[in-house]
C-alpha cells in the first residue's frame, strides 16, 4: 500500500480529482494541516508528498512559521529524490526551497485559461492540449536552475516545472472538481469581490462547462504521472 502525505493550508483546497486516482492505487492518504499539525522530517516518511495551495505567500514565514518547516521538508525530499507534487503555493514553496525567488506578480490570475505547453520535453501535462485550466494566484516564481519548464501563459512564463521524474510543480489547479469549486466560491468570496475581472456567476458558469471537461483529462495526467514515479 502506497503511503501519501498531504500538507493542506485550507480545508476546502484538498486533493480533489487526485483522490479517486489514489483510491484506485489502494493508497493510504493522510492530511497534515499546516498551522495545526507538526511539520518535521517524519512527514517525509511516505511514498508521495503532496503540498497543496493556499492564500499566503512563501515569504511570509514571520507570520506563518510553518513555512520555514515546509521549506526544510522540501529540501530534504528533493535531496533524496523522493516523489513530490506541489500545487499553487506548493509549487512556489518548491521553487523557493530550490533557491529561486518567489514574489508578487504584476497581476492576479483568477479564472480559467489555456496554457502554452513545452513540446520539447517528456511533458506530463501534454495531454491538456487546448484544455483551459483554473488559475488562482497572485504570486509567481523564477524557474529553478535544475528544473525543466513545462508550461507558460501570456501573463507568466513559469507556470509549471518538473525535477527529474520524481517532482511535479504546477502553479494552477488541475485538481479542482466541479462540486468542490463551490467551496472555493464561498471561501474566496473576498478575493473574488476585490477583482473586476471575474464574478461568482462567471466562475460558476465556466466551472460547469470548462471544469467538467477537465475532469477526465486531469485524471489521466495523475494516472500517467503516478505510473512513471520511481516509488
Amino acid at each position: 500500500m502506497k503511503k501519501i502525505h498531504v500538507i493542506r493550508h485550507l480545508a476546502f483546497e484538498d486533493l480533489g480529482n487526485i483522490q479517486p486516482v489514489l483510491d484506485q492505487l489502494g493508497a493510504e492518504v493522510t492530511y497534515i494541516e499546516a498551522g495545526q499539525d507538526l511539520i518535521n522530517s517524519s512527514v517525509n516518511d511516505c511514498d508521495l508528498l503532496v503540498i497543496l495551495g493556499g492564500p499566503i505567500g512563501v515569504y511570509e514565514e514571520v507570520d506563518y512559521p510553518f513555512i520555514a518547516d515546509e521549506l526544510v521538508l522540501i529540501q530534504q525530499r528533493i535531496a533524496s529524490k523522493k516523489a513530490l507534487l506541489g500545487i499553487c503555493l506548493g509549487a512556489q514553496l518548491i521553487a523557493r526551497a530550490m533557491g529561486s525567488k518567489v514574489y508578487p506578480g504584476h497581476q492576479k490570475e483568477i479564472g480559467w485559461g489555456r496554457l502554452t505547453l513545452n513540446e520539447h520535453v517528456n511533458n506530463p501535462l501534454a495531454i491538456l492540449g487546448e484544455q483551459a485550466i483554473l488559475h488562482w494566484h497572485g504570486d509567481t516564481f523564477d524557474l529553478p536552475s535544475s528544473a525543466t519548464l513545462l508550461a507558460s501563459n501570456d501573463n507568466y512564463p513559469n507556470q509549471a516545472f518538473a525535477i527529474g521524474n520524481f517532482c511535479l510543480a504546477v502553479q494552477f489547479h488541475p485538481e479542482v472538481t466541479v462540486s468542490g469549486m463551490e467551496r472555493w466560491l464561498i471561501g474566496h468570496t473576498a478575493e473574488i469581490a476585490a477583482t473586476d475581472k471575474v464574478s461568482v456567476t462567471s466562475l460558476r458558469q465556466d466551472n460547469a462547462e470548462i471544469g467538467r471537461a477537465l475532469q477526465p483529462i486531469a485524471q489521466k495526467i495523475w494516472t500517467n504521472w503516478f505510473e512513471k514515479l520511481p516509488w
